[in-house]
């Protein structure tokens, strides 16, 4: 599979969960003190994700 979540710690230490396409970072969450909170961030975006409105304020 060509993309996948990964969950890094950053320099302060925290946990970050990055969404990845090949070998390039899509997107990533903020830092997290814990491992399950970074788990946890994604199965949120695995659950709202799919339905989420796209809004284009290029325009404004």
């Amino acid at each position: 599979m060509a993309h996948r979540f990964e969950i890094r710690k950053n320099k302060k230490g925290e946990f970050v969960a990055y969404f990845c396409y090949n070998a390039e970072s899509i997107f990533w969450t903020e830092g997290y003190s814990s491992k399950a909170s970074a788990k946890s961030a994604i199965e949120s975006i695995l659950k709202n994700g799919p339905g989420a409105e796209v809004v284009d304020k290029s325009a404004e």
